[in-house]
């Protein structure tokens, strides 16, 4: 999967919709480079190779026709190709490296890595990726990528306890490894088998290097993988396995009904509901322990630094807008987290790496504000002097998600970035972020 939650080629699927007529290579790099720029220009050659007419083998959908060298046009949608599993993760079936994740329970002694680590988890890893007929590797945290047959002594690294400068460096090297150890991995497809944080350190890294990335159990809790690998497995002998989890292993969110996702909408937009900052946090954490969405609103000065920031006008009123403690499709996993916890825990007091709408302020006022790092206090305080926020409890975490995406359709906030049309606005954030990451 790509950083942005779905797969490069249905994001060039998009660039097709949008550009229908002739372009050039250069043009698909700058569409990209303007709504989603994670993804790197070598990633980009590899899916218009395979995604052009003549290519099928691919698995991709062919998408565009070369009209001559570097002159491509997209093909009408009533005559492209459909993969053969259009809205599912690749899968082994056209991986050419499968990478496993290590695991906490190791032997005392050392062994060589495909043996060191002892879990059920890995060993069913282990054996669907001896079976798939991929080259594979195991993803370290202590050393990076290696070969299954390298002797390791056991350690006790764990990647989610270490620093952002170390995850990317872990990346950057597993990533240059598998490339040494395999040549140009440019066009080649990587099937992660890991934990949410080494797959979305480890994807861009890859990316950079031209490699298409599948992570097929995205999302999935312990128990389906082990589930899914016990199916997988089975079914394999000299091919590989191709279909997703059961139906009955994996729980379907549930949708919100237009009536409730009207009536949200109408509290999120009632002003005379909002609140301050300090009046928020002496409401206090009792208050507002449930999930739910919010609604964070400007007023006019702030909406001034807001477009001295960005360049481009924003007007005072409704920013930004999300939820807390949806339900995790499509693991079903509940969530803990409330809306205190969202607001005054992430937002007002917490840091941008875990909080999206402070990265983004932080990126859009660096210059008003003159901040001296990403965490300055300077926006903790700016937060507080300038913006109010509307909290709406919903009771049904399993639906939240399903809310969240059909009442951001009908708000459509200027600062909301994930899953929202192109703007000016959404241009220039999408810049200063990267340039403040």
């Amino acid at each position: 999967m790509s950083v942005y939650d779905r797969p490069v080629w249905q994001l060039m699927q998009e660039f097709a919709a949008d550009r229908p007529g002739q372009f050039r290579f250069a043009e698909l790099e700058s569409w990209f480079r303007d709504r989603y720029p994670a993804v790197q220009a070598p990633t980009l050659r590899a899916h218009l190779q395979r995604m052009t007419v003549g290519n099928g083998a691919s698995g991709l959908p062919s998408v565009f026709d070369r009209i001559e060298h570097g002159l491509y046009r997209a093909v009408p949608r009533q005559d492209q190709s459909k993969p053969t599993a259009l809205t599912a993760p690749l899968t082994a079936a056209s991986a050419d490296v499968v990478l496993i994740t290590c695991v906490k329970t190791k032997l005392s002694v050392p062994a060589a890595a495909k043996d060191l680590y002892i879990s059920a988890l890995f060993q069913k890893q282990r054996q669907y990726a001896e079976r798939s007929g991929a080259t594979w590797f195991i993803l370290s945290a202590e050393h990076g990528l290696v070969r299954p047959e390298e002797w390791l002594a056991p350690y006790e690294r764990y990647l989610p306890d270490c620093p952002p400068s170390y995850r990317n460096a872990w990346a950057q090297w597993s990533a240059a490894r598998l490339e040494l150890l395999l040549g140009t991995i440019a066009g080649k497809t990587i099937e992660i088998h890991a934990s949410s944080l080494y797959a979305s350190c480890l994807t861009p890294a890859l990316q950079t290097l031209g490699a298409i990335v599948s992570t097929p159990l995205a999302g999935l809790a312990q128990g389906q993988r082990l589930a899914w690998y016990g199916s997988a497995v089975e079914g394999a002998s000299s091919s590989r396995p191709t279909k997703p989890p059961p139906d009955d292993q994996v729980v379907k969110p549930a949708r919100a009904s237009d009536a409730i996702v009207a009536v949200t909408v109408t509290k999120l937009l009632d002003q005379t509901q909002s609140r301050g900052p300090a009046e928020l946090r002496r409401m206090g954490k009792s208050e507002m322990s449930a999930p739910g969405l919010y609604s964070w609103w400007v007023d006019a000065h702030g909406a001034g630094d807001l477009s001295a920031g960005l360049g481009v006008d924003v007007r005072p009123g409704l920013v930004y807008a999300g939820q807390a403690g949806a339900t995790r499709w499509p693991s079903g996993r509940q969530s803990a987290n409330t809306l205190w916890a969202r607001l005054v825990g992430m937002h007002l007091d917490g840091s941008a790496a875990f909080s999206t709408f402070r990265l983004t302020l932080a990126s859009v006022l660096r210059e008003p504000l003159e901040l001296e790092h990403v965490d300055d206090p300077a926006v903790t305080e700016w937060m507080e002097n300038h913006l109010c926020v509307i909290a709406v409890a919903v009771e049904d975490a399993d639906s939240l998600m399903s809310l969240e995406h059909e009442v951001l359709d009908e708000l459509d906030p200027p600062l909301n970035l994930s899953g929202r049309a192109p703007t000016p606005v959404r241009r220039r954030l999408s810049q200063l972020r990267r340039e403040i990451r």
